[in-house]
């Protein structure tokens, strides 16, 4: 019996194993959503805003490392999907979205509520296609799939036309092989075999962990090769959680704003292996001065991501656990790892002085009376979570001191939108990991003006009865604009100010979810602890202190060793 272009989306989501989709229905995918009440299989979670929808797949894509789906109409419906896809696509996250298009007849007649959605998420996709023969759906599903969860991962948009919806054909599930798209998986053995020499070589060796590693699960090889050779580990905002923060060999979070220890480690290192690592500009700073005195491994599923920033000596082009695992054998065969201990011992020494030197820290704990502490707010949870909570977040501040201050020791327990920088990103992101573990604890950690980026998503937790927790660090400012301005603008806080906000309190009644709220150091951690314990979606709004900062900082145009400290 043939079968609809909607019957043959749903059959094939079936044969990818899909039983989560978010979405907003509209009048060219009501067909679609007419047959997804047909299949009680597949779990439709309804937000309140397309850019909604993309970013919690996303966060469900990052918890799982599964592919995340979404559905949406054309025109608005899917224009409102383009910041959560280039979210996705400038930190490899693997998502199909599903938009819907007019008729094929109407394309380009300038028809209602048509946009050429393909054309606009060309810079920003993996790859997208435009359906118009539903004899070629099942097809297409199938290599977006594929597309997205393979190689260097991504978002892939496929767009459906109406009328393709209504066509009917037989089903059939076709096979994968795709003669243009095939990414190499295997390293080259010489490459391997030469990187491992350097390593052997170096006497000021340092590994440095990027979002490639948790994207590929390669965080067990990594910890393997590390502790068998005694590497110190270092990661990039998107690699945290790819080793653990409570390691003796892990030293901290490189960048911008990353810990003294870990910059400094970067820029004295004679050979860094590089996994997974974009080496963007946050990382680098200033690349004429970028790890100068080292000779750069780099291992990347993406050839085009090797030297594209920096000089590279050994590109290692396949997957992070395979390449990994192959250095790793070579070690354990020709390397005695005594010998290899002692014979950095002195670089472990100065590594363990400057951490001892400059440590994550902040002055005054708030007892002044302007505010509590961001700092202390990121400790404090990460005490009565025992760094066992998945966390999202949005972008800010906020993001940095999570970053420096929360410790994470697992993949996959850290959401952050770092090639975009996305305000609003946390909370759907939230909705979505804790969709997958129902049973964890997901908090989002947010800022008084991020949140109100898609504070709407409230009704989304609510209605779904998701136990997620927002915890915001209030400061009234849009707090990393206002640190720009108060460091490089003689404090000309031009449009910074968000004294005009709402009481997240009430906010948070008001849409059925629970409020509280934090002004004393004394009331933090009663007051958290059982906010936490809460199993309703609830709103921690906590007030920081006004101007604090975020330190380290490395300046625009500087290098990692011109930092500004404490």
């Amino acid at each position: 019996m043939d079968s609809t272009g909607a019957q043959i989306l749903f059959k094939s989501l079936k044969k990818e194993r899909v039983d989560l989709i978010f979405g907003y229905p509209g009048g060219a995918v009501i067909d679609l959503y007419d047959e997804l009440s047909r299949h009680p299989d597949i779990r439709h979670i309804l937000v309140r805003h397309e850019q909604a929808a993309v970013h919690a797949a996303d966060g469900y894509a990052r918890a799982t490392g599964k592919v995340g789906c979404c559905l949406v109409t054309s025109g608005p419906g899917a224009t409102n999907t383009v910041t959560g896809i280039a979210t996705a696509y400038c930190d490899s996250i693997p998502l199909v979205v599903f938009t819907g298009q007019v008729p094929c007849k109407l394309i380009g007649n300038d028809a209602f509520q048509e946009v050429d959605i393909v054309g606009i998420t060309r810079p920003c996709t993996k790859h997208n296609f435009l359906v118009k023969d539903v004899r070629q759906l099942a097809k297409v599903i199938r290599q977006a799939f594929h597309i997205a969860r393979s190689g260097r991962p991504g978002p892939v948009l496929v767009d459906l036309p109406k009328d393709v919806m209504l066509h009917k054909t037989a089903f059939s599930w076709p096979k994968i092989p795709m003669r243009s798209y095939n990414p190499t998986s295997t390293p080259n053995p010489n490459h391997l075999h030469l990187a491992m020499k350097h390593l052997r070589e170096a006497k000021r060796p340092l590994l440095l962990a990027g979002g490639g590693v948790i994207a590929s699960d390669a965080s067990q090889q990594l910890c393997d090769l590390a502790r068998e050779l005694g590497l110190p580990v270092v990661a990039t905002l998107m690699g945290l959680g790819a080793f653990p923060a409570h390691e003796e060999l892990w030293y901290g979070m490189v960048g911008m704003h990353g810990v003294y220890a870990a910059n400094k480690a970067v820029n004295n290192a004679d050979v860094i292996l590089a996994v997974g690592v974009r080496f963007d500009d946050r990382v680098t700073g200033k690349l004429s001065s970028f790890a100068s005195k080292a000779k750069i491994i780099h291992i990347d599923i993406d050839p085009t991501s090797i030297r594209k920033n920096v000089r590279v000596h050994v590109p290692v082009v396949g997957t992070a656990p395979k390449a990994l695992k192959g250095i790793h054998e070579i070690a354990v065969e020709h390397t005695r790892p005594e010998a290899w201990q002692a014979k950095h011992a002195a670089w472990l020494q100065q590594l363990v002085s400057w951490r001892s030197e400059q440590p994550p820290d902040y002055r005054e704990d708030g007892r002044d009376g302007t505010g509590i502490k961001p700092q202390a707010v990121i400790e404090c949870l990460h005490k009565l979570t025992r760094g066992d909570a998945i966390i999202a977040t949005e972008v800010g501040q906020h993001q940095m001191w999570t970053a420096q201050f929360y410790g994470f020791s697992r993949p996959r327990a850290f959401l952050t939108s770092g090639g975009l920088g996305t305000m609003g990103y946390g909370f759907p992101a939230a909705i979505g990991a804790q969709l997958a573990f129902p049973d964890r604890l997901v908090v989002d950690i947010a800022g008084d003006a991020s949140i109100q980026m898609n504070i709407q998503e409230l009704a989304t937790a609510v209605c779904n009865k998701l136990p997620v927790k927002i915890l915001i660090l209030n400061n009234a400012y849009l707090g990393m604009v206002r640190q720009w301005q108060e460091l490089f603008y003689e404090r000309n806080y031009s449009s910074t100010c968000m004294e005009s906000q709402p009481d997240f309190v009430k906010l948070a009644e008001a849409y059925g979810a629970e409020g509280f709220r934090i002004e004393r150091l004394k009331d933090l951690e009663p007051v958290m602890k059982k906010a936490l314990k809460s199993r309703r979606t609830t709103i921690i709004d906590v007030r920081v202190a006004r101007e604090e900062n975020v330190y380290p900082m490395v300046p625009a145009g500087a290098g990692l060793d011109e930092m500004l400290l404490v």
